[in-house]
């Protein structure tokens, strides 16, 4: 059921009165006798498809809906606009399956404008968007839609002054477009009130669990109406657990509308492509990681020295990585895996032999440096996520000659693959950037009165950091500190699993002898990974043993390797 928060010593506490039921349980009596009464804790193992409804045109819009769509230049209704709209106006709460760039504004907005009590000037529709940008986009669109209604909106979001926002709310809006870190400061500042909330919207909610806003998407509801139906509708391209989750806790029996195929569940994972020139790689899984930030996740490759690699790179990079290929024994790899459970690491590196027959914990994203050496290897990979009724995310990453290998798969399988374009580096900064200012936020909502005073006495010193180049990068380290401990898991442990060189001492094959002080070749393939491992702990010996700054200068590349 809804829950109170309390305000104790400038603090908000977690939520007391609350009734809650264990899972899988049926529904309790008073959800049977308050339709407005939702579980907080009742789990979810699948979402059930949307009944078809009859598509809307034109036509069946109210005249000012007409009239908004001119405004708009629209001359027909786009699918997820024509499809989504039906079940709106039959009251009924639904997840709409769907991408940027696919009209999806448009499918909340309209509908609900008819709906909406114009000039009373209390918020009626709660939009919670991800980013700065979209709330800013997407209020732009209510405002322009919403000008035959009289209806107002306003944006709200981080990292700028409150006084433009609450001067909004006084002068009266109806429409409310927000981040929910920031909506949550004016909530509990009491700045702004959600009384009069009828339209709950989530718009690319799974954008906003990549953005560490899960917990202040929690908190918004015991903000909401208590007394009254909210009619709540969710947005998204995917919808890993968390989401499904958070769909019970705010919608009354919600169901799934899928814009991208006649026939699609949710346990359907979003396959996407990334082609990059071979010797960027590296980097740009990296990169990708970071674009999407997720909770746990698996990288896969077909060769260990390729396990090695990657897992040492993204260390490099600040992400908390460990590795499992077939030199480790069953008693590392366990421990490995252990530290994946307990959330020690959010990354782990393998390669198929070594992830078979080991319990693999709940995952949100698979990632692929290469492609699968057969099209049944890549559907195992990619059937490590979206477990449980949950959707998940499979990438790949691609060289221009590997992407030919991927039509096997294509063809085998029949999977619709995404290719999709890197980020700008300007685009990936801010989107790293509203992520801190958000848990910023969220940290300082928890400090006490006297907290803050000692950051205000700080203050003044911050604003002459700001004003220097050399201040700027002062201010940046301290972000990226704070980046590094909210989303990449605190500082990268010292040591990743590597195999002992006495594992390798009796091996023989290919020019020679290898033992333990790595003079010679047991097997080129394998010797390499091992090579390289050494490399990276700053073992000597054989080969290894060359000047330190050699060793350093080669940054622990397998051959034809020049990333860093």
């Amino acid at each position: 059921m809804f829950c109170s928060n309390q305000l104790k010593d400038d603090v908000l506490t977690e939520p007391t009165n609350c009734t809650q039921t264990p899972a899988n349980e049926n529904i309790s009596e008073e959800e049977k006798k308050n339709p407005y009464v939702i579980n907080v804790d009742r789990k979810v193992e699948a979402i059930k498809q949307a009944n078809e409804l009859e598509p809307f045109t034109v036509p069946d819009l109210s005249e000012r809906a007409q009239m908004a769509l001119k405004e708009a230049g629209w001359e027909n209704l786009m699918p997820v606009q024509a499809k989504a709209m039906p079940y709106f106006a039959e009251g009924k709460d639904i997840m709409v399956q769907s991408r940027t760039g696919s009209g999806k504004t448009g499918a909340f907005i309209l509908p609900i404008l008819d709906k909406l009590e114009h000039g009373k000037g209390t918020g009626q529709a709660l939009i919670l968007v991800p980013t700065r940008e979209l709330a800013t986009q997407v209020a732009n669109e209510a405002e322009t839609l919403g000008k035959p209604f009289g209806i107002r909106s306003v944006a709200v979001y981080g990292g700028v002054g409150y006084l433009p926002q609450q001067q909004a709310f006084a002068d009266g809006v109806e429409i409310i477009v927000a981040t929910p870190g920031r909506l949550l400061d004016h909530l509990l500042k009491e700045y702004l009130r959600l009384d009069h909330i009828r339209f709950l919207i989530f718009d690319e909610a799974d954008r906003m669990l990549s953005m560490g806003f899960l917990p202040d998407m929690k908190a918004v509801r015991y903000h909401l109406p208590k007394k009254q139906r909210v009619f709540t509708y969710m947005f998204s391209a995917t919808f890993p657990p968390e989401i499904l989750s958070l769909a019970y806790q705010f919608m009354a029996e919600p169901s799934l509308l899928s814009l991208s195929r006649d026939h699609v569940h949710v346990t359907d994972n979003a396959h996407i492509l990334y082609i990059v020139p071979h010797m960027k790689k590296g980097s740009t899984l990296a990169t990708v990681i970071d674009l999407e930030n997720p909770s746990s996740a698996i990288v896969f490759c077909n060769r260990k020295d390729d396990v090695n690699y990657v897992a040492v790179l993204l260390k490099k990079y600040g992400f908390n990585v460990d590795q499992i290929s077939s030199d480790l024994n069953q008693k590392a790899r366990e421990k490995v895996m252990e530290k994946l459970r307990k959330g020690e690491i959010a990354l782990l590196v393998a390669t198929d032999v070594a992830a078979r027959g080991i319990d693999i914990p709940e995952i949100s994203h698979v990632f692929q440096y290469g492609p699968p050496e057969d099209p049944e290897s890549y559907i195992h990979r990619s059937g490590r996520t979206g477990r449980a009724g949950a959707q998940g995310t499979a990438i790949t990453i691609l060289s221009d000659v590997e992407k030919l290998s991927m039509n096997k798969v294509v063809k085998k399988y029949e999977i619709e693959f995404e290719e999709r374009q890197l980020p700008s580096v300007s685009s990936l900064s801010a989107i790293m950037g509203e992520r801190v200012v958000a848990s910023l936020e969220s940290q300082f909502r928890k400090l006490t009165r006297h907290e803050k005073i000692n950051v205000g006495r700080l203050s003044p010193y911050v604003r002459e950091l700001s004003q220097s180049e050399e201040g700027i990068e002062l201010l940046g380290m301290v972000l990226n500190e704070m980046y590094q401990k909210a989303f990449r898991g605190g500082h990268p442990k010292d040591a990743i699993s590597t195999p002992s060189p006495l594992r390798h001492s009796s091996g023989r094959g290919g020019r020679g002898r290898g033992d333990s002080r790595g003079r010679g070749h047991g097997g080129r393939g394998e010797f390499r990974g091992h090579r390289d491992s050494r490399r990276h702990n700053d073992s000597r010996g054989g080969r290894g043993s060359r000047k330190r700054h050699t060793s350093s200068r080669r940054e622990s590349r397998p051959e034809g390797r020049n990333e860093s």
